[in-house]
């Protein structure tokens, strides 16, 4: 998106909004949106049939919404802005709408029975002539097509108008063709001509009919993210001050604030994002990461809007409130995807953008070829009609759109969230991924493993060992290392009390050096300790076994050393065998030491590793990897591994605690688990698997649809049934990935 501003050294930050599109009939109706719309200057714009949205980017300054809303009105179609706020009011017109469509329908299915039912009688019968006089059959059959069919005739002209054609110019073309021929021999009294008043009403009605499944059918492909919205509740409890009381007050949670204190009780829902400051209870949070087990929440941990409080009261003070909680991340996200295009929607879009013109060439080639050849014009004329209604580039429109929003709704109720449907293709051919330790296949948190004191005497080893874990934990209190935070965890684990350091000096990439009461302590690394002359022959052994390694030495001599390790999480190994299975080569890169490096990746199952890499080396790792040709992913936290995530041709943010992570991340899990990306891969092979098949079944109905009716195989109402059908088969196909589930490890 080039702007003016981009010649003066600075680019505007684009604005984004999204719009609710009312009147699209096909995906002919959404390309021509979408032209119209790009044809803005600063604009970027995705329309997506399925889902009824427009996606769009825009320059201030350049345009802005009025100005969008203004554009799909003069293309013939309906917008307002789609927003948290105006979501109940779009399902509260959606209905609407889908109401009006049934009782058209109705009044269609009314008028056309007997024309229908006259059809059955002639042909169970043998019976010659017209059973409905055909000023009958014409008074039934002419409201359907310009009354009830005057939604085509409408679109039609739109499109056109515009410059395109639609499903629309077709259905009011072929459909007009029938009436009119029919009404001229009634009106001619042209007795020996067969009149057509039933499939011109028959195929308006089952074009209706058709719409209403699809809209019902399409209804399903939301219903995850409507589920979603559902969650958060409209009240909550908050404390108010009255004076020198507090009163618990039910309130609508649209009014909550940041820093507002508020109350939830045993089986409650939490309203906003919070933290707890007093209570203990459990929570929840299979709707947000499906998680089935529940968390434990004390005061100082984070709950989360429309989470599930356990037994226990629990009293949090208002984090995230309105757009800003983690729930309304989700859908944004959720919804950004479903609007977004796969590239492998482009031939469908390519086809949609030329096939009307292309239909009705063949439609017109059949009535001149057949009128030619058998002199016969009510036949050539019935065999033109059957090819514009058995064309559909509706099915083709939705064969894409509707399997993404099934597949990253349901990759959303199972904690992954999917940001674009480019992700969602790129994960399915993944080949390389490539995982950090430390937080990714670790825990993240360093615990002391091992005490062991440098005496080889037995029976004074314990005793050493408790002093040398109480020497370091003291002197260690002041400090914010990750390391330094496991040892003085561990002494007070062992309830051990301690003293207060004095003459503290960092030594830099060394240790630490101060007095503890009345002795002199050193603890640092193994080579600082070397370095000075002193050897631990246990540390020897430590680092073998991958632990990082701390010595202590007091009063200048080793007292012993400590092992300290990020276990490995509970899921890894069973993720990475997992990921093999899938036919994905994990590659660990980690900045710790070979031996550390070597034991985590013997003990996760990954045979390819590269330790002692820095952030910046690991973006060069994957793109050695990426230039022989492997599609390649990487997953990290989404922050500290920024410059590698960059560089992935698609990345996974792990622990989705953090809006950085959703806003960096291709694809972010909400859980700390590495079986996530199994789950986000399998996932998106599903979805890709369903995104084809729809496809297969949209070009395949289509070339042999029109040549079957083109050589007079099909009959204009057979061929108005399969059209309305089409469409209804692919978004129903696209709903078996409901069925879809992780796999149980």
């Amino acid at each position: 998106m080039n702007t003016a501003s981009d010649n003066v050294g600075f680019e505007l930050p684009p604005a984004t909004v999204e719009l609710a599109i009312g009147g699209m009939s096909c995906a002919a109706c959404a390309a021509r949106i979408e032209k119209q719309l790009n044809k803005l200057a600063g604009v970027e714009a995705a329309v997506n049939f399925a889902s009824e949205k427009a996606h769009v980017r825009y320059v201030p300054g350049l345009c802005d919404a009025e100005r969008l809303l203004a554009t799909v009105l003069k293309a013939g179609f309906t917008a307002t802005v789609s927003d948290e706020a105006t979501r109940d009011e779009e399902k509260r017109r959606q209905l609407a709408g889908y109401r009006d469509e049934r009782r058209r329908f109705a009044i269609a299915a009314a008028l056309t029975l007997p024309l229908v039912a006259q059809m059955a009688f002639m042909f169970g019968n043998d019976v010659h002539g017209d059973v409905i006089p055909r000023w009958w059959q014409c008074l039934l059959a002419t409201p359907v097509q310009f009354w009830i069919g005057w939604r085509f005739y409408l679109g039609a002209y739109h499109a056109l108008r515009g410059g395109s054609g639609n499903m629309d110019v077709l259905v009011a073309l072929g459909t007009t063709m029938a009436w009119a021929y029919s009404f001229v021999v009634t009106v001619c009294g042209l007795d020996r001509q067969h009149v057509y008043f039933e499939a011109s009403a028959t195929v308006i009605t089952l074009v209706l009919l058709g719409k209403i499944l699809e809209a019902r059918a399409k209804a399903g492909t939301s219903a995850a993210l409507e589920a979603l919205a559902k969650l958060q509740p409209s009240t909550a409890r908050v404390e108010r001050r009255r004076g020198d009381a507090v009163d618990l007050l039910d309130v609508p949670v649209a009014t909550l604030i940041p820093g507002d204190i508020f109350v939830v009780r045993a089986g409650e829902a939490v309203p906003v994002d919070g933290e707890v400051i007093d209570g203990v209870s459990v929570a929840n949070e299979a709707m947000l990461t499906g998680e089935s087990l529940p968390v434990r929440k004390v005061a100082g941990q984070r709950v989360f809007a429309a989470t599930i409080n356990g037994d226990g009261l629990l009293r949090c003070r208002a984090t995230g409130v309105g757009r800003h909680t983690m729930l309304a991340g989700i859908i944004r996200l959720v919804e950004q995807a479903q609007g977004s295009k796969a590239p492998v929607q482009r031939l469908a879009d390519q086809v949609a953008a030329i096939f009307v013109p292309v239909v009705s060439a063949i439609a017109l080639s059949t009535l001149i070829a057949w009128w030619a050849l058998t002199g016969d014009f009510a036949s050539a004329l019935v065999n033109s009609v059957a090819v514009l209604v058995i064309a559909c580039p509706c099915a083709l429109g939705l064969a894409t759109p509707t399997a993404i929003m099934v597949g990253t709704g349901q990759g959303a109720r199972r904690g992954v969230l999917i940001r674009n449907a480019l992700a969602l293709e790129l994960a399915e051919r993944l080949e390389v991924l490539v995982v950090d330790k430390t937080g990714t296949l670790t825990e993240g948190r360093p615990v002391v493993t091992d005490v062991l004191a440098a005496s080889g005497d037995q029976a004074s080893a314990a005793g050493e060992a408790a002093t040398l874990l109480s020497l370091a934990a003291s002197l260690e209190q002041g400090s914010t290392h990750p390391l330094a935070a496991a040892i003085v965890e561990r002494a007070r684990a062992e309830g051990m009390a301690l003293s207060v350091p004095e003459n503290v000096a960092a030594i830099p990439g060394k240790g630490l050096l101060g007095d503890v009461g009345k002795r002199r302590v050193h603890l640092g690394s193994l080579a600082w300790m070397k370095d000075q002359g002193w050897s631990v022959p246990q540390a020897e052994q430590l680092v073998a076994r991958g632990r990082s390694v701390v010595v202590v030495a007091a009063d200048e001599r080793p007292l012993g050393c400590l092992g300290v390790a990020d276990p490995l999480r509970a899921t890894s190994r069973a993720a990475v065998a997992r990921l093999e299975r899938l036919g994905v080569e994990v590659v660990m890169l980690t900045g710790d030491n070979a031996g550390t490096a070597q034991a985590v990746a013997r003990e996760a199952g990954i045979t390819q590793f590269e330790a002692e890499v820095s952030p910046g080396d690991k973006a060069a790792a994957l793109g050695r990897r990426k230039s022989a040709g492997r599609v390649v992913g990487m997953v990290g936290d989404g922050i500290n591994d920024a410059p590698a995530l960059a560089a992935a041709d698609v990345s996974f943010a792990m622990g989705a605690g953090s809006d950085v992570a959703m806003q960096t991340a291709d694809v972010t899990l909400m859980r700390d688990d590495l079986n996530g990306v199994a789950d986000a891969i399998s996932l998106s092979r599903a979805t890709l698997a369903k995104i084809r098949q729809n496809l297969f079944f949209a070009f395949i109905y289509n070339v042999l649809g029109i040549p079957l009716a083109a050589l007079g195989l099909l009959n204009p109402v057979i061929a108005g049934a399969a059209m309305a059908m089409s469409s209804v088969s692919v978004v129903s196909n696209s709903l078996l990935l409901k069925n879809w589930k992780p796999e149980k490890t």
